[in-house]
């Protein structure tokens, strides 16, 4: 390897995240089951064992991105606490840095690009869906309760792909 080692805060900023998304939430999941929708998270992507290192790297960056691009804004309607958005927003964007830098690590060869392609493409098929379920539903605030309770699912499942990140060498 090229030396890209995640740093250890990187694991520790992923559950830091995923605790901010456990208390975002202003109603309850239970109100909001009638809209609940199978995204179809794209688990060949993040499953450990058969991924190259800059596969994963790749992959996690894009996931990432995409969450970071979903999340609302000060202007929008979601009821949720802005204050954890912008600490979420924060870390991710501290975590898409330490990516960034071993994506141009592990990039080196020129060939490994177009391996990205195909899982990128089906995360960015994933989070398209995402973005149409919301626009169908108004973007309500049970819409954005499924969404951050599948963004803490899709996070859960990405752990996996992080620890074997740190022991790949």
């Amino acid at each position: 390897s090229l030396g890209c080692d995640l740093p250890q805060d990187h694991i520790l900023l992923s559950r830091e995240n995923l605790v901010l998304l456990s208390q975002m939430s202003t109603i309850s999941p239970f109100f909001c089951l009638k809209d609940r929708k199978d995204f179809r998270f794209p688990r060949a992507t993040v499953d450990g064992s058969q991924v190259q290192k800059a596969q994963a790297i790749a992959v996690l960056h894009e996931m990432l991105q995409q969450v970071f691009n979903l999340l609302p804004t000060e202007n929008s309607s979601v009821t949720w606490n802005m204050t954890l958005v912008d600490q979420l927003r924060s870390g991710l964007h501290r975590q898409l840095e330490d990516l960034d830098t071993c994506l141009v690590e592990e990039m080196g060869e020129e060939g490994s690009a177009l391996a990205m392609q195909g899982p990128t493409l089906a995360l960015k098929r994933y989070f398209q869906g995402i973005r149409l379920y919301l626009e169908e539903k108004k973007y309500s605030d049970c819409a954005w309760e499924v969404v951050r309770v599948e963004i803490m699912r899709s996070f859960s499942l990405t752990r996996a792909l992080q620890e074997s990140l740190r022991n790949k060498d």
